[in-house]
């Protein structure tokens, strides 16, 4: 199903992404459109699982942004087209991604400008690219919402999150982000290509408000199950 990962420079518009059949409708066929794991319900601000209604861990100890949009779930075929754009340069799927997250944001508040996840300068030269502008740069032009890709900077690199603890996570993050220009009174939209902890985006969150950001959106692709 998933032959064309590994030669993505050959996509063309007509065809289906998922599985090369020939499709009038998009970029998805109606096939696999339906098989797409489509994010819905959970908790209104971090969409957390759960039922239509702010969670625990977020009435405990309020985010620094007000809410989280999710686009999909990060089970297959998401996580599959999400791993090659960020692992193996598949830069054609970034718009296709991009559309989908216009498409779960359509109703939302719509922000002052887009923000796309830094990465560490070093990270960003060793991969050639930064998977959250390529998303971000489409999806601002489609909904003609001003991109920003200088304000905010990862001005620390971290330990990958991976195998860290939720408490561990926050910890390895802590004071990575800064914010170069003031954001003061905008409501900021904060994208990325998957959520899992939230806690490297609650940290980035945290240097926009510590900017005057008076509303922070986060607006990811898929959404990771938590880990505890």
């Amino acid at each position: 199903m998933l032959s064309f990962l590994n030669n993505c420079s050959q996509l063309v518009q007509s065809d289906c992404v998922l599985c090369g059949a020939p499709t009038a409708q998009g970029q998805v066929c109606p096939r696999c459109g339906a098989a797409l794991p489509v994010s819905s319900g959970g908790c209104p601000v971090c969409a957390g699982p759960g039922e239509d209604r702010i969670c625990g861990d977020c009435l405990r100890e309020p985010p620094p942004y007000t809410r989280c949009i999710a686009a999909l779930r990060y089970e297959f075929p998401a996580d599959e087209l999400i791993q090659a754009l960020k692992y193996r340069g598949a830069l054609a799927l970034a718009p296709i991604l991009a559309e989908w997250l216009a498409r779960a944001v359509a109703h939302a508040p719509r922000p002052d400008l887009i923000i796309p996840m830094p990465l560490f300068p070093a990270r960003a030269r060793a991969r050639g690219f930064n998977q959250a502008t390529e998303i971000a740069r489409p999806l601002a032009h489609r909904l003609g919402v001003r991109l920003d890709t200088t304000s905010l900077s990862r001005i620390r690199d971290t330990a990958p999150q991976a195998q860290l603890s939720l408490p561990e996570r926050r910890r390895n993050v802590r004071d990575a982000f800064a914010c170069a220009r003031t954001v003061a009174g905008l409501h900021v939209a904060l994208v990325d290509d998957v959520m899992t902890s939230g806690a490297t985006l609650r940290e980035a969150a945290r240097a926009l408000k510590r900017a005057g950001a008076a509303e922070i959106s986060l607006w990811v692709v898929a959404r990771a199950l938590p880990r505890k």
